[in-house]
Formats: C-alpha cells, structure tokens, sequence
C-alpha cells in the first residue's frame, strides 16, 4: 500500500492563513493534512465497502519551509499491518530544484466500520 500525492502551496495553506505563525510559507496543520491524505489514499484500495479509517497516532518533523506556489510531493508507504492497524511512513519533498525533504512522518490508522464508528458518537 503506497500513495503519492502532489500539492502547490497557495496563501490557504501558509502559517499566517491556518493560524500556526505570522508567515507566508506552508503551515505545519497544513503539511500534517497533506501527510494523513496521503496515508488515506494509500489505505483506501484495500477497503471493502462501508469500511473508512481513521487517525490514530501521529509524529511529525517539518524540517524546511515551502513558499507560495512551491509544489510538494507527499509519498505514503504502508511499513506495518497488524489486523485493522495500518502503520505508514511518509516523506514530503520539494518537486523539481534539489528534491529537498522538508518533512517525515509515521502515522497509524485503523480500519473502522463508518456507519458503527458514527452510532458512537
């Protein structure tokens, strides 16, 4: 299970806009969503019908700021399944230049039954 899913950093998406700093450059809050669609995407082939996952668990290193209009790649790949755990490791990377990584994470999911998951709440 592997994804890899490719975004341009737009102003909705800078520190200043999501509320995590005053800067014009791509958000931590930003980054995380980009990294658990990335996971989500990965995961979801092997979903059967009514079934979705959910976030779990959660470590992040964002490591490099990306401006306005910088494309950024997002790779997950599936390092660990026990059952409905599902482990991801995942890379984000500036397209085009150096390549350069500008953020890692490992995020774990849980393949839920949506329509039982919602009557808990």
């Amino acid at each position: 299970m592997d994804a890899m899913l490719t975004f341009t950093v737009t102003e909705a998406d800078t520190a200043r806009a999501v509320g995590s700093g005053s800067l014009e450059v791509l958000g931590t809050p930003r980054l995380l969503a980009w990294c658990e669609a990335a996971t989500c995407a990965a995961i979801e082939e092997s979903l059967v019908d009514g079934a979705t996952s959910v976030g779990t668990r959660v470590s992040l290193e964002h490591l490099g700021a990306s401006a306005v209009g910088q494309e950024v790649e997002v790779t997950a790949s599936s390092s660990y399944v026990d059952g409905r755990l599902h482990r991801f490791t995942v890379a984000a990377r500036h397209l085009g230049g150096n390549g350069k990584v500008i953020g890692t994470a490992e995020i774990t999911r849980v393949v839920v039954d949506a329509q039982r998951f919602l009557s808990r709440l």
